[in-house]
């Protein structure tokens, strides 16, 4: 079987020149991908867009109303940071529609990843730091209320906390988020999730795949999950624009192996979302992101 891969061309949003999110690597991981055959010989599951229902099951109905009317406010769009433009709400919409999918086939083949996702600082009243809706959010939501799951677990390894799903799930006892990050980096303000490790600059590979290692296993057994959604950023590498932690490129690989390795040994499904990556040379990041898809791979 091949790994279920689940991409759209929408998730490359029209950004001025200028603009410091780097865009342009969703295209290009997906070309990758392509190249490298990790999506098989019938290519990418297609991501549609999100409808407004789906989504208000983890935001409130009045900012999903904002975005999808193009209204709003403008101290809102500051926070988020990018032009609310008609192909910004689109690629916001195809990327929870994504990670939907992504979940779907990962309860149907045991794990899937979406080329996409990890929007883990979306609130539950309104997005920020470069997400617009919390797509990991809105899936678990969508999938308890289908009657899929249950129990859901949120591993989130981007170097920044995932303090939007946290927000969303507080109180909230059958969604586990877990949290590792660099202590010193955005949000300024941390939401406290389940469990919530902020790490020393510079951790390096050896501290960190020791902490990982400890800690999911102990993390599943307590969420007891029918499924597991993994935010696999790279933005922990060393040479990341806006990482701190000292990771190696063996480092994410090993990390990423670990996580997938103590999730599927216990028969739980899988589902893998991108998260953040920040590098000025696109062709190096997509390589970097690849690498999730390309360790899932050998798990299926």
């Amino acid at each position: 079987m091949h790994l279920p891969i689940v991409h759209s061309p929408l998730y490359r949003a029209e950004l001025p020149g200028d603009h410091r999110f780097p865009m342009a690597k969703f295209g290009r991981l997906a070309d990758l991908l392509l190249a490298d055959g990790l999506a098989g010989p019938g290519g990418f599951h297609d991501a549609a867009e999100a409808p407004a229902e789906w989504i208000a099951l983890a935001h409130d109905r009045a900012y999903v109303d904002q975005v999808f009317n193009g209204e709003v406010p403008e101290r809102i769009a500051r926070e988020i940071g990018f032009p609310m433009s008609a192909s910004v709400r689109r690629r916001a919409r195809a990327s929870v529609g994504g990670t939907v999918l992504t979940a779907r086939l990962a309860l149907e083949h045991g794990i899937a990843c979406n080329t996409a996702g990890g929007s883990h600082h979306a609130r539950r009243a309104h997005g920020a730091g470069f997400c617009v809706f919390n797509d990991v959010a809105v899936a678990i939501r969508v999938l308890q209320a289908d009657g899929m799951i249950e129990r859901a677990l949120v591993i989130d390894l981007d170097v920044h906390q995932g303090d939007g799903t946290a927000d969303i799930f507080a109180g909230d006892a059958s969604v586990t988020t877990v949290s590792v990050h660099a202590a010193r980096n955005y949000p300024v303000r941390k939401v406290a999730g389940d469990i919530d490790i902020g790490l020393d600059d510079d951790t390096g590979d050896a501290a960190y795949l020791d902490l990982v290692r400890r800690l999911v296993p102990a993390a599943i057994a307590d969420a007891r999950p029918d499924i597991v959604f993994y935010n696999a950023g790279v933005d922990p590498h060393r040479d990341d624009r806006l990482g701190r932690l000292g990771l190696s490129d063996k480092g994410l690989s090993e990390r990423d192996h670990w996580v997938i390795d103590a999730v599927r040994s216990r028969g739980i499904a899988l589902a893998g979302v991108i998260g953040g990556g920040y590098c000025s040379d696109v062709d190096v990041l997509a390589k970097r992101h690849a690498g999730l898809h390309r360790v899932a791979s050998a798990f299926c």
